[in-house]
Formats: structure tokens, sequence, C-alpha cells
């Protein structure tokens, strides 16, 4: 990120190291009222963990869900999510099988920007579905497939993704940029797959920072003034909440 353009285009950052938009900070914050109290947390596709560790001192601690009483176990497909800071127990998805994690056993589902990497999102959210306690919630993440960054993202073949990535965001690595698919990745196919689930759910649309516009000063600049303004059926982010029914 180029800290000194995100001051200048946002100037409030200075003060807490975020912005009045922060995709971050709109998600986790409910995330984390959500989990309060809860058990047992369970980080589905936690990855290596990267935004515990890198961002302001705040953003890093509002990603953490460690807390005393707490567990908080991370699944995925790739061993090295295994040194992901935030998670006490790390549990492989094995690609012949559904989730290593009992029924019925898990307050709190995190599902931070992985749904847009799904071939088969159904599955995932049944899966959602099983492992959750009856009144446990599954919190979403996700991307607009009809944000500009979604259409790009459909148009450019996933293996020209990492090389383009890299040269828009110029701090992201290519081990942490994965194939895209857009399944389910509107609002109204977001709320349908919740709802196939069993889910009862809330979806809305979220607006961020042009963080991919970052490559040049003057088109972040354009990117934020459009991103004001942006219609909700296009704006940048998904965020989608939704609850086992306890009956």
């Amino acid at each position: 990120m180029d800290n000194d353009l995100f001051d200048r285009v946002y100037p409030e950052r200075r003060f807490g190291g975020y912005t009045r938009v922060d995709g971050t900070v709109e998600f986790f914050t409910r995330v984390q009222a959500i989990a309060c109290g809860s058990e047992t947390l369970l980080d589905a596709g936690c990855g290596r963990g990267m935004h515990l560790i890198e961002g302001s001192e705040f953003k890093c601690k509002l990603a953490n869900f460690k807390a005393p009483g707490r567990k908080v176990i991370g699944i995925d497909v790739d061993p090295v999510a295994e040194t992901n800071p935030g998670i006490d127990e790390f549990r492989k998805i094995e690609e012949s099988g559904g989730w290593p994690v009992e029924d019925a056993s898990v307050d709190v589902i995190v599902s931070n920007s992985v749904v847009e990497h799904l071939g088969d999102a159904d599955a995932y959210f049944a899966e959602c579905s099983r492992v959750l306690k009856p009144g446990g919630t599954v919190c979403v993440r996700t991307y607009n497939v009809w944000n500009y960054v979604g259409l790009a993202s459909r148009l450019i073949p996933n293996k020209y993704h990492a090389r383009v990535t890299s040269t828009v965001q110029k701090t992201r690595k290519e081990e942490d940029v994965f194939d895209t698919y857009y399944r389910c990745n509107t609002r109204r196919k977001l709320k349908k797959a919740f709802e196939r689930a069993g889910l009862e759910c809330c979806v809305y649309t979220f607006e961020a920072e042009p963080s991919y516009l970052q490559f040049n000063p003057l088109v972040f600049r354009i990117g934020a003034l459009v991103h004001k303004w942006m219609p909700s059926p296009l704006r940048w982010a998904l965020l989608g909440f939704a609850t086992k029914p306890a009956g």
C-alpha cells in the first residue's frame, strides 16, 4: 500500500491508521461484535493470515479473534496456512473430503476473501451449515462481480492474475493470488446460496478505497471520487451474515 497516497486522499487515515470507508474495519468490527461470548470460531479458508501482520496495529488486532476461553480453528487446502498467527489449531482440508470439523461444533465462521475462489459455492455453504451450532453465524466478505475489479478479473485469464495484481498492488505477493470463479458473487446469488444451505441471512454491498488503482496517483484520486458515488449494485464488496436457525 502507498501510505503517502492514501493519507493525501483520505487524511483521516493519519488518525488511527484507517479511512472512513475501510472495508476491513467495516467487516471485522461486525464480526467481533458477533463473536462476543463465542467459544469456538472457525476461519474457513484462513490462508497465511497476512491481514494480521500487514496494516495498522488497530486493524491487525481487529482481525485477530484469539480471546480467553475461545478456540480459533483454521482450515485451508494449503498447508502453509498452518503458519497463520491468528489460529490456535490448523486442520488441512483434503481434496477428496469435506471439512475436518465436527457437526454442530462451531459458534462463528469467518470467510474472508474466499467465496470468489470457490468452484462449488453450494458445497461450501452446506459445510458451513453442517458445522455451525444452532444459532451460530457465518460471516462472509467477498468481491462483487459487477464492480469493475470483478469484471476485470473475469475478463483476464486466471494464469495472468498474479502478474496483473502485482502490477497494480505492488505489495501483493504472487503466493497470495489465487484463481477466481465468482460462482455466487452478486448480492442476489450470495443470498440464495445462504438460503439453499438453510441459513437466514442479510447481504449488503460496501464501497471501500480504490486500492487496485494506487499504481497511479491521478487514477487513484479519480477512483476515490467515483467510489464515493458508486451505486449500491456496483459497489466493491459483498458482506453477508447468516444464522443457522435454532429450531
